[in-house]
Parts: C-alpha cells; structure tokens; sequence
C-alpha cells in the first residue's frame, strides 16, 4: 500500500492513514466537483480499510498461535514439574489473548 516501504505484510498504521487520506480527497472531489478525485478518494479509502482489517486478521491469528502455544507449555509445565516453562508458557499464553483482544474484529 505504502509506496515507502518494500514490506508487503498489511499494516495497521498505513491502512488507516490510507483510509484516512482516501476519504479527505474524497470529499475534496466531492466539494470541487472533480470526478477523478472523487473516485481516486473512494478507491484510497477503500483499500486502506482492507489493509488495515487484514493485518487486523494477521495480528489475531498470532495472538491464538501464541495463546495455544502457550497454553501448551504450561501444562507440560506442570505436569512435568517445570515451573520454569510452565511460567513461561502462561505469560505466552496470556500475551496471546492480549493480541486477541487487540486486535478482535468484532470490537
């Protein structure tokens, strides 16, 4: 999206200035009349919002490869006594749930 960068993961940030500066030329093309930036806003806008939902999506699977992966370790943790790991794995575990919620498309 970014003609910045060379990274081609979808990014929160750039999709929403995408967003942001594709509904701003869109309404300068609507209060000058000018068709092209009309469509050229809409268009803007409506890519940023797609990359900012997939790296939304991108940052919740993370969160439950993490969450599960550390739910894992702590219960093998425990059951083998490493209070080591199964400290580890709750803190990976509960990192996971908080990019969960980060990043939850249903809020």
């Amino acid at each position: 999206m970014s003609s910045t960068t060379n990274n081609t993961e979808p990014n929160k940030t750039t999709g929403q200035y995408h967003s942001v500066k594709g509904t701003i030329v869109e309404t300068i093309g609507n209060t000058t009349g000018s068709q092209s930036w009309t469509q050229s806003g809409r268009e803007e806008h409506a890519a940023g919002e797609a990359e900012y939902q997939a790296a939304q999506a991108k940052g919740y699977v993370e969160g439950t490869v993490d969450r599960l992966g550390g739910k894992k370790d702590a219960v093998i943790g425990a059951v083998t006594g490493d209070r080591s790991q199964e400290a580890s794995g709750n803190l990976r575990h509960d990192k996971g749930q908080a990019q969960q919620n980060i990043n939850d498309p249903s809020t």
